[in-house]
């Protein structure tokens, strides 16, 4: 039988175990799934969206039974009854750090054939005396990954960050033209898979400045840094172009000229995915040992408890899952999660 796709409920007190739920038993699910959180959370959720499904609790994926009308969950831990939907709490954190490295842990083990997660929310896991951003730095650190970085990807448009969750002034300072190249590099690897030999995806990069920096009028980054990267890239066989003006790459690439853009920060990249509908987007990490995909949306703590969330999103995340699992692994997965991160595994 095919390996499941785990997929993680998110933070216990957002949108995640409606949105889960929702998603299991929707029809256009075709992958297998096995849950990891947790089943007294979820079977709220069911009675909260009156889904009908029973929860079932197994203690591996090996005993899933993947029948009609029940979801297989994989328990990590147990939340306290009086935990309360819609806020941001420490135990909150720390429950949906657990669900997200029992998947690492999993696909590590080759014991799923890929990874969805549901939504996180940073300043819990900051409570919760976790050191992470976001569910991509978690995922490199814990898969012992160095080369990796956030696509964002719906049907019409694929984006790569170069740089993901760190304030503006910060992003600037740190783009390097080794950067920009790894980050082509693993953008051409990534699309490369599954494709026909000498068949090279087109990589537009986008400029950091207004009009690709007139030449360096606008700031010479475009000139000394960008551009390098993507004449080395070219030496190297990748089809990739640019510094594009940024304010017309993005409808370039939705009309079919390139098959991703390159960008250099979060919102320069992510506004034009999300402006296609927040729904459609899904949120790729490239250059794990393992398929991983995301929602393209947060915890929305203002909805939780009243099963309105549209889980349509998570649904796209899974169905990007189960097609990429088909392409061949990027590198060889390590044996175990570093030993370093064992700090990080227990709740306060």
């Amino acid at each position: 039988m095919t390996l499941p796709i785990a997929l993680t409920m998110g933070d216990p007190n957002g949108i995640g175990p409606e949105i889960t739920v929702k998603a299991y038993t929707d029809p256009r699910r075709r992958a297998p799934v096995v849950v990891i959180g947790d089943p007294d959370a979820l079977a709220r959720a069911c009675r909260f969206t009156a889904t009908q499904l029973t929860v079932r609790p197994i203690a591996s994926v090996s005993e899933a039974a993947h029948s009609p009308g029940v979801m297989d969950v994989l328990p990590e831990g147990r939340l306290p009854p009086d935990l309360p939907l819609g806020t941001v709490d420490a135990r909150a954190g720390a429950a949906s750090f657990q669900y997200v490295r029992r998947g690492i842990e999993l696909a590590l083990r080759g014991e799923i054939r890929a990874l969805t997660t549901a939504p996180i929310n940073k300043e819990a896991l900051r409570l919760a005396g976790l050191p992470y951003p976001g569910h991509t730095e978690i995922l490199a650190e814990l898969s012992g990954t160095s080369d990796y970085a956030m696509m964002m990807a719906n049907d019409e448009l694929r984006i790569v960050l170069v740089t993901v969750h760190q304030s503006l002034r910060s992003a600037l300072d740190s783009l390097t033209t080794a950067r920009e190249l790894e980050i082509i590099r693993l953008t051409h690897r990534t699309l490369q898979a599954g494709r026909p030999a000498g068949a090279r995806p087109r990589i537009a990069v986008a400029a950091l400045n207004p009009h690709a920096g007139e030449n360096g009028l606008f700031g010479r980054e475009d000139l000394d840094i960008i551009e390098p990267a993507v004449r080395a890239a070219r030496r190297e066989g990748i089809d990739a172009s640019g510094p594009w003006p940024a304010d017309t790459v993005f409808m370039r690439a939705r009309a079919g000229e390139f098959d991703a853009v390159v960008a250099q920060y979060h919102d320069q990249g992510l506004i034009p995915v999300k402006y296609l509908g927040l729904e459609h987007g899904v949120n790729i990490t490239i250059g794990l040992p393992f398929v991983r995909t995301s929602v393209d949306h947060g915890t929305a703590f203002d909805l939780a408890g009243r099963g309105t969330a549209d889980h349509t999103s998570l649904l796209t995340a899974l169905r990007h899952a189960d097609e990429l699992a088909h392409a061949p692994a990027a590198a060889p997965a390590p044996p175990s999660i570093p030993d370093p991160v064992r700090a990080h595994t227990t709740a306060p």
